[in-house]
């Protein structure tokens, strides 16, 4: 898929805050007991002894839970700085810079792919390609986690940590997103929904789905 401006938009405006990013949220889901929940049950789904790719990787809060949980991960990301945060940080991890628009991976290499609040940064339109490239990668029987927020309407964030941004949060509806990953040839598993947490960092619910692409035989 062709560069967009709205990669271009997310892109610098998480170049510009990885430092204020990597301080506030590096250690996001110590106190997440249900968070931790989804990404442990994702890890026991993965077929034995597949990859997991963490696509949208930010600093690797998530990458390196999956690796705790024991499965073999790697993270992609958008921004050449918070990529070069998560490998300071977790130098015994794979990172590297790439779109989940594109990915730049052989099909079916993957028995895992997570997007840890990463699709809320693609538009409506374009999240069915996203979808397609999640199942293009993923052996049959693999599967993918989704984590976002609920809504209806977008967040439009124009200034983080002391920098101007143009980033664009799209919350959306949990059974939306399963219809769109259905469409995508991954029917969901299953799925948590959660209040707020975080003493007002969160102002929305939010959801988790876990989709697996079907075995041959299924």
């Amino acid at each position: 898929m062709a560069e967009t401006p709205f990669l271009d938009r997310t892109r610098d405006g998480y170049d510009r805050t990885a430092a204020g990013y990597v301080a506030a949220f590096g250690h996001h889901l110590d106190d997440k007991p249900l968070d931790h929940a989804m990404l442990a049950a994702f890890t026991a789904m993965v077929p034995a002894g597949r990859r997991v790719i963490d696509i949208g990787c930010g600093t690797g809060a998530a990458t390196v839970v999956l690796r705790d949980h024991g499965v073999r991960v790697s993270g992609i990301d958008l921004s050449p700085n918070m990529i070069a945060h998560a490998r300071r940080l977790h130098p015994d991890i794979a990172f590297s810079v790439g779109s989940m628009t594109d990915l730049d991976l052989p099909d079916g290499c993957a028995g895992g792919v997570c997007a840890w609040y990463s699709v809320i940064h693609i538009p409506d339109e374009q999240l069915p390609a996203v979808f397609a490239e999640f199942h293009r990668v993923l052996v049959p029987g693999g599967v993918t986690l989704l984590a976002f927020q609920i809504g209806d309407r977008p967040r439009h964030l124009t200034e983080a940590f002391g920098e101007p941004v143009d980033l664009l949060f799209h919350r959306r509806r949990p059974e939306a997103v399963a219809q769109l990953l259905l469409d995508a040839g991954l029917p969901v598993h299953a799925q948590l929904v959660r209040g707020p947490e975080g003493d007002g960092v969160e102002s929305t619910p939010q959801g988790y789905l876990i989709a697996r692409k079907p075995a041959p035989d299924a």
